[in-house]
């Protein structure tokens, strides 16, 4: 867990920010990032709430702790990037333009961004740290992925009443089985990845 870079990374705390994303694998919707840096003085607090991997908690529990990672945080930011921008760049660019506009959007300058992942976010002009499971090794990149997941899946589910064919609420734009028969059956929506395979429209063919 997060003890692994707690020491190195806890010396300089007050100006380090943690870099994950969610989405990447949705149907539907940005990729969307978040950037959270974390006081020294949050650490015991959020291990003692046994902050953890986004795609780890319970819904209800995610809110929760997003609410709490608000409050105790130096600095937190959302960027993203759009479905449009993703079938443009591509998903990996994408999550790294994300990435990179969540950063930037932080009022506090960070001395570190430890990112989640093995790609470096270009031209960002900050000091990285690519870690690898980071969800599971930082106490900042957690944070960030409970931030993100939270702000997209409210995103998504804002979205839905205006995509009611799709079940967005439920699959929050992933390829759940009502979500590929509604591709299926009405093609995709202004909204979904259309360079993503079950959202080309070529590859949609009428029941």
């Amino acid at each position: 867990m997060w003890w692994e870079l707690s020491e190195s990374s806890q010396q300089l705390s007050d100006l380090v920010a943690g870099v994950d994303e969610v989405g990447r694998g949705a149907l539907f919707g940005p990729v969307v990032a978040a950037a959270v840096i974390l006081p020294a003085s949050a650490w015991p607090i959020l291990i003692a709430a046994e902050i953890k991997d986004s795609k780890k908690l319970s819904s209800d529990r995610r809110v929760k702790l997003g609410l709490q990672i608000c409050e105790l945080a130096t600095a937190w930011s959302i960027g993203l990037a759009s479905a449009a921008e993703i079938d443009k760049l591509n998903i990996l660019q994408a999550t790294l333009l994300a990435m990179k506009r969540a950063v930037v959007k932080l009022q506090v300058l960070p001395s570190l961004c430890l990112v989640d992942g093995n790609q470096s976010i270009k031209d960002l002009g900050i000091q990285q740290q690519t870690i690898v499971k980071g969800d599971e090794r930082s106490l900042n990149i957690a944070a960030a992925s409970i931030i993100a997941k939270v702000w997209r899946d409210q995103l998504v589910t804002d979205l839905a009443s205006q995509y009611p064919a799709y079940n967005l609420e439920q699959n929050k734009g992933y390829g759940s089985q009502k979500h590929l028969i509604a591709l299926r059956q009405q093609g995709p929506s202004p909204l979904h990845r259309q360079s993503f395979r079950p959202c080309k429209p070529e590859k949609i063919a009428p029941e």
